[in-house]
């Protein structure tokens, strides 16, 4: 099994049981190896009292980005903690975009950036995210001497 089809299969059993992005309409656009690039459209039901995408939904789909990159290597990884800025507001009826990329992984730790913009391109917010990996699998495969299946 290549890499990447390790990464797509995690991402994909994830996926089937992740009801909290799937109730938001989440799409995963991109996955790869420490990496993933999920969307959302932001509905009326988003919407705070300013009338912008409530920063919990940003916040949500930024940190669904961070989970399932820094879940492809088929080692179950959790967060340990997360931060985000937010930089521009969200709209109603716009696609949000939200990429994640490892920046570090060492041992058992990791670190992930999530940037999410708007559809214009535009920063909405900055997110990191420092991951830890615990005992399991998504699937059963041989762990090598590295942690890296």
């Amino acid at each position: 099994m290549t890499p990447q089809d390790r990464a797509e299969k995690c991402a994909a059993l994830m996926f089937s049981q992740d009801t909290a992005s799937q109730g938001l309409n989440i799409v995963i656009e991109e996955i790869g190896v420490g990496c993933a690039q999920l969307s959302m459209s932001v509905g009326l039901n988003m919407l705070n009292g300013h009338g912008i995408c409530h920063g919990g939904y940003i916040f949500t789909l930024a940190d669904s980005a961070f989970a399932f990159a820094c879940n492809t290597y088929n080692q179950l990884t959790v967060a340990q903690q997360n931060q985000i800025t937010y930089v521009e507001a969200g709209k109603l009826g716009e696609r949000l975009i939200a990429k994640a990329s490892e920046v570090s992984k060492t041992g058992r730790s990791g670190i992930y950036d999530v940037k999410v913009t708007g559809e214009d391109g535009r920063t909405v917010a900055l997110f990191r995210g420092l991951s830890r990996t615990i005992k399991g699998q998504h699937f059963p495969e041989p762990i090598a001497k590295d942690g890296v299946a």
